[in-house]
This record gives structure tokens, sequence and C-alpha cells, in this order.
């Protein structure tokens, strides 16, 4: 095996991550840092220009509030997130992130972000929360901000980060390695952030074959987030909530823009609108069945029913929507051409702007979406805290804002002291999107640079437990080392397993046992029991996984965090006993919603034991 350097840097503060979050976090944090002659670091997996969910490019902003000019309120979004997750929201996280994001969004536009405006001067909306823009570069022109905010020698791309370094009850570090050279690289901090996304690739996706790979949300999220703040012992909340998106199939375009801008319906393959001729289903969920805009999970689950009955495919009826937007011209047939050409180009451009393969499917299917519709299904699940999803930690609220439950001193601060969290990392606070999770990180990078000033201790760190880790982040290559030569094939033997097969198995039997597109996203006690029996016979493999190359020690750790992520949403699926978000995932024997349940389901790990506490906290609501 090659003989790794080891890299050692320390710094006051340290942002884990480069997306949306974590570029909030550099910029805030690095100008309050300044003022007390702090140093911050940024380590991320990838490079910041194109790293995180918004890598690709988005079609809108889907979160600008607009509350200088009266357009809506905290209150309002408060609102509108809690009953989108069926009441499971922490109000004072959701309304510290609301009233701060039209401020983010502002720096985005001066910082050269092209957001459409009309003649009026005023933000074009593509619903009530959204506002469209040509987001191809969105997250190039985010990220320069940061890399500016930060200086170029505190940035480490392409790094992996793997575990968590403690010292004692406190955060003190990571450590990780380089994913293009031999090193092993320990970070000493005094805070850190865990800003390194959700987790994709833990259930089976649609897109196998030469499709594998493909997702909706970044297949490079792999559960970092999660495993990091469970592995230090921080309090997670909602890992038993996982999205599923619906959107144009096996290319994963968007369908915002269609519902809310063209004003699109979608039908199954009878032509019947299952919004409408399944409404009365809407009824079983409890008041969130009859809130307006209705739950995104409810939406699902009705599709998913005209699914099962056997009324798919599902379409979105792109044709029917832009003829209804061009009839009004039809009288003059210039003005009608005119705006059939402005239609067609901006259903195009929704997809070039942040899903260039669904542009692509749809040339290669022959599809015209002014000529014909294009089929719609749910995706694989995901975990997300940024977008309809809540998983991630359990964060410390504002303290203007949040009840004395859940406030403990540093906003944004997890259960662990110095361990901070934004963007997928926090749970709780849905529907923060790009823009609300970049303020999430500016929140979280001045409540850390805070923590700083008043613990301003050295981390104590252990040599011998550095060194333990190292081995351990290394353990891959040296499993490969060892046992390569048993076998001539090298997919094949009994002393190891490879990072590919590993990863098949693992989502293999999260799309059986926890609900996954094969069971049609439903389980139960049986099912998840069996499931958690396999996943925990896995989880000893992962001791035998092995690595050739860099890039396999990367795909092993991955799978070793999303293992710990799987396991966590069995366990909370388990431990909530009713079945809250249909659409989602659906127990099969708790098959309705308990109003005793509306709790928050809690978790933590013990990673030297392996053990797992199972909580309850209660909902506090500000807004009612």
């Amino acid at each position: 095996m090659p003989n790794f350097e080891t890299v050692v840097v320390s710094t006051d503060i340290l942002i884990l991550g480069g997306g949306m979050a974590a570029c909030g976090a550099a910029v805030e944090a690095a100008y309050w840092a300044k003022k007390q002659g702090l140093k911050v670091t940024l380590v991320d997996k990838a490079a910041m220009d194109r790293s995180g969910a918004v890598a690709m490019g988005l079609s809108a902003i889907n979160q600008y509030l607009g509350i200088a000019k009266g357009d809506n309120t905290v209150e309002d979004y408060v609102k509108y997130v809690k009953n989108d997750l069926m009441g499971i929201a922490r109000d004072d996280q959701v309304a510290d992130i609301a009233r701060h994001v039209d401020s983010s969004v502002h720096l985005f536009e001066k910082w050269g972000l092209p957001i459409w405006t009309n003649d009026e001067g005023n933000y074009v909306r593509g619903g009530r929360w959204q506002i469209m823009l040509n987001g191809e570069s969105y997250k190039v022109i985010v990220a320069e901000a940061a890399k500016n905010a930060l200086g170029t020698d505190n940035i480490y791309e392409r790094v992996y980060i793997c575990e968590p370094i403690m010292d004692g009850d406190r955060i003190a570090g990571a450590v990780g390695f380089s994913t293009r050279e031999e090193k092993v690289y320990v970070f000493k901090a005094k805070a850190v952030l865990a800003a390194m996304g959700g987790a994709v690739g833990v259930f089976k996706p649609r897109s196998t074959g030469e499709g594998l790979g493909r997702s909706w949300y970044p297949p490079f999220s792999s559960g970092s987030s999660a495993y990091f703040t469970m592995a230090a012992g921080a309090e997670m909340t909602c890992q038993e909530v996982r999205f599923i998106p619906v959107r144009f199939k096996d290319a994963y375009g968007p369908v915002g823009a269609w519902f809310l801008l063209f004003k699109s319906r979608a039908t199954n393959g009878f032509g019947e609108e299952y919004m409408v001729t399944r409404r009365e289903e809407l009824a079983n969920w409890g008041p969130y069945g009859s809130v307006k805009p209705i739950p995104a999970n409810l939406r699902n689950y009705l599709g998913m029913l005209d699914v099962s009955d056997g009324k798919g495919p599902l379409y979105m009826q792109t044709a029917e929507a832009i003829a209804n937007l061009a009839k009004k011209y039809e009288d003059d047939p210039k003005a009608f051409k005119k705006k059939m050409k402005e239609l067609e180009s901006e259903a195009w451009e929704d997809f070039l702007d942040m899903t260039v393969s669904q542009a692509i499917l749809w040339a290669a299917c022959n599809i015209a979406p002014e000529e014909k519709f294009s089929e719609i299904a749910a995706a694989e699940p995901y975990f997300i805290g940024s977008h309809s999803g809540a998983s991630g930690a359990w964060v410390s609220g504002p303290a203007d804002l949040a009840p004395a439950e859940y406030q403990w001193g540093y906003t944004n601060m997890t259960t662990i002291k110095g361990l901070f969290a934004a963007g997928d990392a926090s749970g709780a606070s849905s529907h923060k999107f790009s823009s609300g999770s970049h303020a999430e990180g500016r929140i979280a990078g001045k409540s850390m640079v805070r923590f700083v000033v008043e613990n301003n201790q050295e981390p104590n760190i252990d040599d011998a437990k550095v060194e333990e880790l190292k081995a351990k982040v290394l353990k891959p290559m040296a499993v490969w080392e060892e046992f390569s030569g048993f076998t001539t094939d090298p997919d094949v033997n009994p002393n190891y397993i490879l990072p590919k097969m590993y990863m098949f198995r693992l989502q293999k039997m999260m799309d059986e046992y926890a609900g996954g597109v094969v069971a049609n996203f439903t389980t139960s006690k049986a099912l998840l029991d069996k499931g958690l029996e396999y996943l925990l016979m896995l989880k000893e493999d992962s001791e035998k996984l092995a690595a050739r190359n860099l890039h396999e020690l990367m795909r092993a750790w991955e799978n070793i965090h999303r293992t710990l992520q799987a396991e966590s949403h069995i366990r909370t699926v388990l431990f909530r006993e009713e079945t809250r978000f249909p659409g989602y995932y659906f127990r099969a024997d708790m098959p309705a919603i308990n109003p005793e349940w509306e709790v928050f389901c809690n978790c933590k790990y013990d990673a030297a034991s392996g053990e797992w506490e199972m909580i309850k906290r209660p909902i506090i609501r500000l807004v009612d």
C-alpha cells in the first residue's frame, strides 16, 4: 500500500462542504472572523464551483418572501412549511431562515446572478414563493463570493471527510483523505460546520444499467453530513422523513415551472386528473388534507394510487398548458407564433438551466413539449433537510424565537459542543431550498464565530487517536493489499467486498424492505425488522470493504456513510407508529395518521457501543 503523507491543518473554524450552506457560512464567518483575528478553513469533497445540489444550475429560486415589498410574511412561510410537512416542523428554525433569506437573494443578484424582472423592475414570480432566473451558473457565482471571502490558501478541494475528531464531549476537528493525492488530512478546529449535503443512493434508483448514477438529487451526496453528526454523538431528528420527488421520468427534469408558471395539469394514462378524481382521499389525512397548497407527499400519494390501480403512466400535459397560455393570441397569427416560440423556448430553457439530461431525453424520444405530453414518475427516496424532506441534526434555535426546549446557547449548534449544522445537515426546517440553505449557512457562520470567541480553547487531540483514525480511513486499501492475490477474479473474493457490490446490496435491501420503488413505497414492521436484520449483517461486512485506488476508497467511505443513514431511517420509521407521510412512505400495518404522534421522532447513536436511543420531542408552535 502507498505510504500516505499526513497533513495536519490547524484552524479556528472549519467548514465541511462546498454547497450553498457552506458558501453562505464562508462569506459570513470570514467577515466576522476577520474582526476577531480568527482563521476560517473550508474543505470540499468536490470543487466549490460545481459542488452541491445546485451544481448543474437552477431555473428558479424556490424561497424568496419579498418581505420589504409586502409580498409575504415570515408567519405565512412558517404556516406553509408546517402544513407541507404534515405538522412536523420547527417553527423557530423555519422563521429564522425565512426572515434572512431575502438578503441572501439580494446578495446573489449583487454578485451577478441574472434574476428575471418584469417591466416594473420586480422579480418575476413562478409561484407564491418562487422567482425565476437564468441559473445555469448560479453555483459558480455563489462559490466565487465564498472563495473571495476565504482566500484560496484556506480552501481544500477534492478532500473526502470520513470521521469527526472528538475532545471528550466537544468536537475537535475532522479526518479525511485526498481523492487525488496520497495524503491523509487531519483538521484541528475549535468549531466545525457539517454542511456536506444529504444522501442519495441509499435506495435502489430507478435509473439502472446504462443509466446508473442518474438521480434527481446529486449522486455524490452520500450521507456524509448525517454520518458525521451521528458519529460525533449528536441528536438527530426526522430521520424517518425521506423525500420522493415526482419528476419527468428517467432524466428527473423539474416539474415546478410546469405546474406553477405554465399552469399544467398532471393526468393518468386514461386522461383523468388524479388530483380531482382522488380528492376525497385527502379527507383521510387529518387537517393536512384540507390545507392549500396540498402537501407534496399527499399530491404524490394520489398519483401513486392511480399507478397502483393500473392507470399509469402519469403525464404532464405540456402541449395543453402551452396552448392555453397562447390562446389569447390566436386572433393575431403573428403574435400567436411569437408567443408559441417564446413558450417553447422557456420550456427547453427550464431544463437547460438545471437538468440538461432531460432536454437530451426529450430530443431522443422525439418529444416536442408544445405538441406532445411527457411522462412523470415518483423517484426513489432521498434524505435531505433543505427541500421537501426534513432529516438532519437537531440544532439550537435562535435566542429571540426558540422556546427554552429548543435553545442551548448558539444558533444552529447541534447537541455536541462546537459542532454546527446547516443546509441538508440540519433537520426539521424544510423548504429552505438553495437560497434558504445559503441564509442558514450565514446564520451558522456568524454563530460559530461567537462560539469560538467565547470558547477559545485549543482542542486536545490525542496523537494515538489520530493514528487510529488514519488507519481506519485507509483500511479498505489495506484489505485490498492483503487479500487481492487470493483469487484470480478481483470481483469474487471471500475476504473482501468491493464498493460497487456493497452499494448494490444496500440498495436492494432498502428498496425491498424499507419501502422503495419496487415495494411501491410501502413497508411494515415485519418488513422493517427483516430489513434491519440484513442491514446489520451488511454493516458488519463494511469492515471488509476493499479499495484498489483512491477513487474506490472514496466509494467505500460513501457506502459506510450511507449505511448509517439507512440504519437511522429504518429505526425511526419503526419508532413512529403511524403513517404520517403517505406518498413518501406508507406503513401497511399502521395505515392511518395518529394525532398522538404529532411529535418529533429523534435518535442518538453511540459509535463506541453501536447502541441507539430513540426520543420523542414535543412540537412547540410559534404560529397556530
